[in-house]
């Protein structure tokens, strides 16, 4: 990734006696008409003392995205709207990248909501521990009984395993956050997003600055609101592919997986043979994918303690839904998903 013509590692502000500077805050957007507005009004209400610009990339979108960017950005001159051909995450995210100024670049995405003190805490905490990239909790929030109950197993171990980004836990080093807040010269020293990573971009992303000496570090302080998938075809096709392309990172980068990503995909393969075992006359076949459904019953009691019934009830087969898909994504993974095309 070449150095942006138009970067800047000026234009910062002093306030009270402390010099703050610019950022870029980079989001990519497709299909977003139902949350941009409020995601963009959730930018530019930041409480941050430095000067601070957005840069849109949208992509093509079957609905009103465009319209509602355009009008964004002649409503306020610190909105920049760029075009995504592609409408591609890691395509935008790079095009967006070019056409920013400043040094220190924030990655938003169109159904997320930022906090009022969210830059500030991204600048301090990078300021403060000379990380490459900051980054926080996925907060996800959900409105309909079904949303909320993703929203819960999405910060439950249980559903995402230990990561701190969905947990919450200590501030420190960790292998990736979510989103992100960058420093310019580590994405151009590791040449920026991975084009080939349709998904899973962020942690392959991560690992490369990782890996050239750079350092990630998470904050319980930075806390974003995310809108979790509002039905269960909705949920299964997003960690059906997740787990497809965190395959592809496996591939890449040797010596990545650990039994954290190898949990669902065992689990898969263990009820898949005991239902064959079952269905030919083994009956303790069954046992295994019957001991499963029964534990993710009885792990939905505690995590789905405070929720309303009708989330509560549907807490298990969100979280059989996850599980299963993330391991047939993974167990399915192409060897050719994640390849340049020739």
């Amino acid at each position: 990734m070449k150095p942006s013509p138009n970067a800047q590692s000026g234009s910062e502000v002093s306030v009270d006696q402390r010099t703050w500077p610019a950022v870029s805050v980079i989001m990519p957007v497709l299909n977003e008409e139902r949350h941009l507005s409020d995601a963009v009004g959730c930018i530019m209400q930041q409480s941050y003392p430095g000067e601070l610009e957005l840069v849109l990339a949208v992509g093509p979108s079957r609905d009103r995205t465009q319209q509602i960017a355009n009008q964004l950005a002649a409503e306020n001159p610190r909105v920049i709207v760029v075009s995504n051909p592609t409408g591609r995450t890691p395509q935008g995210l790079n095009i967006a990248i070019k056409a920013s100024q400043y040094s220190i670049l924030v990655r938003v995405d169109g159904h997320s909501l930022l906090p009022s003190d969210y830059v500030r805490a991204a600048v301090e905490t990078m300021e403060e521990t000379g990380a490459d990239n900051v980054g926080g909790i996925m907060a996800a929030e959900g409105v309909t009984p079904f949303e909320k109950a993703v929203a819960r197993a999405m910060t439950s171990k249980i559903g995402v395993g230990n990561a701190r980004f969905h947990t919450g836990g200590e501030a420190g080093e960790v292998e990736t956050v979510y989103l992100g807040t960058f420093r310019r010269t580590a994405l151009e020293r590791v040449g920026g997003y991975d084009e080939t990573f349709v998904r899973a971009q962020d942690w392959e992303m991560n690992h490369r600055i990782r890996q050239s000496g750079g350092r990630v570090w998470f904050t319980p302080r930075m806390k974003v609101t995310y809108r979790p998938r509002p039905n269960l075809r909705a949920l299964a096709k997003q960690y059906f592919h997740t787990g497809r392309w965190r395959r592809v990172v496996g591939r890449e980068h040797q010596g990545t997986l650990n039994l954290r990503y190898l949990a669902p995909p065992i689990a898969v393969i263990a009820m898949a043979c005991g239902v064959v075992g079952g269905a030919f006359g083994f009956w303790l076949g069954w046992i295994i994918p019957g001991g499963y459904f029964a534990a993710v019953a009885i792990g939905s009691i505690p995590t789905g303690r405070g929720l309303p019934t009708a989330a509560w009830a549907r807490l298990p087969l969100v979280y059989a839904t996850m599980h299963i898909s993330w391991g047939l994504g993974f167990l399915t993974s192409p060897p050719r998903l994640g390849q340049p095309k020739v």
